[in-house]
This record gives C-alpha cells, sequence and structure tokens, in this order.
C-alpha cells in the first residue's frame, strides 16, 4: 500500500467518524414548539432557558396568543408539540378532536378575573352594576369566542344581568394582553383580565373588583398528539408541574391548580 493510499483510508475513517458525530448530536438536539395562552408569556419565557439548561440539545419555541386561535392553528396542522390552555373548554375542543389524549392532560396553574381601569382614572366601580354607568363608556373584553377571559367576562357578566347593556360597551380584543394594553393607555374606561396580568403593570393600571366564577380558572396542559418530539414534550409538561417551575409560576401570581 502506498502512502497516498493509506492517507486516503485515514481522511475516509476521519470523514466517516465526523459524519457519524454529527449525526449524533443533531439526534439529540430537539427544536420544542409550545403554544400557550397569552397570561402565561412572562412565566414562561422564564421557564424556557430551565427546561433548556436540565436538557442539553432541546430548544424551546414559544407561541403565545389566545387559547382559541391556537387551537385553530394546531387543528390545521401547525406546528406545535405542547399545548397549554387558559381554560378547560378549549382543552376540551382539542381533545374532541383527538389533538390531545385525556390521560396526557394536566391542569397545572389557577387564576382569576379581575376589573381593571387606568392608572389616571378619579374613580373605580365598586360593584359589576357600576359598569353600566355613563362614566364606562368603553370596556374591553376578550373576544367570547375564541379568548377564555372574555367566556369568563361573559359568563360572570351574564349572571348578573348585565350582558345585553354590557357588550354594546365592548371594545373587543384578540388576546388578554390586548385588553391590558387598551386599558394601560387609557384608550378604554375598564377591562376584564387575570390577576396575573393585572399584576405585571401596578404601576399603570388599579384593580378595581375581583369578580368570582362560577367555573374555577384553571389552566390545562398537554402534548400534542402527533407530535414529532413525544419525549421532551412529556418532558416539559412534567416540568410545568416540577416544583421549581410551580415557584416561578407562583412569583407570577399564578395559584395552585
Amino acid at each position: 500500500m502506498t502512502r497516498q493510499d493509506s492517507n486516503s483510508q485515514i481522511l475516509r475513517r476521519w470523514v466517516g467518524t465526523a459524519l457519524l458525530g454529527l449525526a449524533s448530536l443533531g439526534a439529540q438536539a430537539a427544536e420544542l414548539t409550545v403554544s400557550a395562552a397569552a397570561s402565561l408569556t412572562n412565566a414562561f419565557r422564564e421557564l424556557a432557558p430551565l427546561f433548556e439548561a436540565q436538557h442539553p440539545g432541546t430548544k424551546l419555541q414559544m407561541n403565545f396568543g389566545a387559547s382559541g386561535a391556537l387551537l385553530q392553528q394546531i387543528a390545521k396542522g401547525a406546528p406545535a408539540d405542547v399545548f397549554a390552555s387558559a381554560d378547560q373548554e378549549t382543552m376540551d375542543q382539542a381533545q374532541a378532536q383527538a389533538l390531545i389524549t385525556a390521560a396526557e392532560r394536566r391542569n397545572f396553574v389557577s387564576n382569576a378575573l379581575v376589573v381593571i381601569v387606568p392608572g389616571t382614572a378619579s374613580s373605580m366601580p365598586k360593584a359589576l352594576a357600576d359598569l353600566n354607568q355613563p362614566a364606562y363608556a368603553r370596556i374591553a373584553i376578550g373576544l367570547p369566542a375564541s379568548v377564555p377571559v372574555g367566556r369568563y367576562t361573559k359568563g360572570v357578566l351574564e349572571k348578573a344581568g348585565l350582558w345585553s347593556a354590557i357588550e354594546p360597551k365592548m371594545i373587543g380584543a384578540q388576546n388578554v394582553r390586548q385588553v391590558l394594553d387598551y386599558v394601560t393607555r387609557g384608550e378604554v374606561d375598564a377591562g376584564f383580565v387575570y390577576a396575573t396580568d393585572a399584576s405585571l403593570v401596578a404601576e399603570k393600571v388599579k384593580v378595581a373588583l375581583i369578580v368570582p366564577t362560577d367555573v374555577p380558572i384553571l389552566y390545562p396542559i398537554a402534548p400534542v398528539a402527533n407530535s414529532g418530539n413525544a419525549a421532551q414534550a412529556q418532558a416539559f409538561v412534567a416540568f410545568v408541574l416540577s416544583a421549581p417551575a410551580q415557584a416561578v409560576l407562583a412569583r407570577y401570581g399564578f395559584g395552585k391548580p
């Protein structure tokens, strides 16, 4: 064997070893897409690097929005490995469409509904009925058809016999964070958001009322059934339920489920 042949063999072995190494790295690396309710934005953004640190090679892609809109995306085939909703109804729909399985579904936090007004407001409603007063001409409410906080709001207003009076004043929002933005900018006189959202901008809004809901505000999470990263998706759900993740969520005002 000539020196040239020997060098060629060595080069081929080196290239083969390098390619196997790259293939191994590619197999270990995973991009996990988490579609989560808009109200989880800040907490999940803090959780992402903690999960990635525990799972080297896994990169989280966060997709935040109204729970109903996220469900529609997943149903139409948009990439998603984990779905976290702000209500049970939306997750029920996902389960009915076989997008998630009941056995892998978990409730992981709770929340509360509140009425907020701009920080510059000179007065605040003392009861839901006060929202019928002329001083509250524009009230931001998440669209009930697709936004869970809007459904909770409509439910409590219907029970109080106020929906027909409040609906004409409604400024519809695509998600709870849009409601929050409307109120912080003073573009509306009041709005319905979650307690966790209000706490993020405590210097810009005032919480006027904590509104009891007939249905507890519980957030479910589940791996998406057709995820190409099933193991990592299950790992993320388990991580969200772990004590360190629950401590982060608690700091953002979320309660135990």
